[in-house]
């Protein structure tokens, strides 16, 4: 709704049912059913106050529910509650040209009834009170001369356990890094006989991070350069990317301590479009 030209105000509230229904059968044992129904309002208020015409300000308020998997149970055989969750959220938009844009957010996030591993059995899952996830998001994006195109982006994120049953709160969530950062830039030749011929360069960086919900171990901050060729013709277009251009050993995530993930090494792929 349009409060006055400058002042816009939007309110909403959905409503969800989830219904599901379970059958698992074990050779030579009887069928196990059972079926699983969940319901929650969920209301998100929002308000955006334009003062002049290039710059936006606003802020919201969002709710979540997402129900569980009816695979997912207790050690009880009970189901999982559903997740939930709320969001506080404050920014700005702002034009710095009529091809550049910039966005500034500083938010909250809470989350309860998250499914995690099980810190004494990881192959099964347990719920926890509740996560929390804040911080401040920065994005610049846009033309900046002709053919000159940058994507880039900055997160500072604080996400830990806020509430929890075992003794795990303060703790920081698993693989998520307080620092990360990535830009994207691109050049195209604009006229003349080099006319679409283009290269991009990619940097991307991310902190430190936690291994597991327990804070036993660190995964390492990493950077990596990426890279692109190009050449667009008409409705044609050949591309060369090259991935981890410096071939930088680097992990990308883990589960637990004997399961982490390495990040691809150095690595080149070609692929041809045509437009119709």
């Amino acid at each position: 709704m349009e409060i006055t030209p400058e002042l816009k105000a939007l309110v909403g509230l959905r409503f969800d049912y989830a219904d599901q229904f379970r059958s698992t059968q074990n050779l030579g044992e009887p069928r196990e059913e059972f079926t699983q129904t969940d319901t929650a309002f969920s209301p998100r208020l929002g308000v955006v106050y334009q003062p002049i015409e290039p710059l936006s300000l606003y802020a919201s308020y969002s709710t979540q529910f997402s129900p569980s998997g009816a695979f997912n149970l207790n050690a009880d055989d009970s189901t999982f509650d559903p997740e939930e969750g709320r969001q506080f959220e404050v920014g700005l938009k702002a034009d710095l040209s009529s091809q550049l844009s910039l966005n500034l957010a500083a938010f909250d996030i809470r989350r309860q009834n998250v499914s995690n591993p099980d810190p004494n059995n990881p192959a099964f899952r347990i719920q926890t009170g509740e996560v929390a996830s804040r911080g401040i998001e920065l994005y610049v994006g846009g033309e900046i001369l002709p053919g000159w195109n940058i994507t880039s982006a900055y997160t500072y994120l604080d996400a830990f356990v806020s509430e929890d049953t075992c003794d795990t709160v303060g703790n920081q969530l698993a693989n998520v890094p307080d620092n990360q950062f990535s830009l994207w830039t691109t050049y195209e030749v604009q006229e003349g006989d080099l006319e679409g011929l283009g290269a991009g360069l990619g940097l991307f960086y991310v902190g430190d991070r936690q291994g597991d919900l327990d804070n036993t171990f660190t995964l390492p901050s990493y950077f990596r350069t990426d890279a692109a060729l190009f050449y667009s013709r008409d409705n044609w277009r050949a591309q060369l990317n090259f991935e981890n251009l410096f071939d930088v050993e680097y992990f990308t995530g883990a589960s637990r301590r004997t399961r982490v993930l390495a990040g691809a090494p150095f690595g080149v792929s070609a692929s041809f479009s045509v437009n119709f």
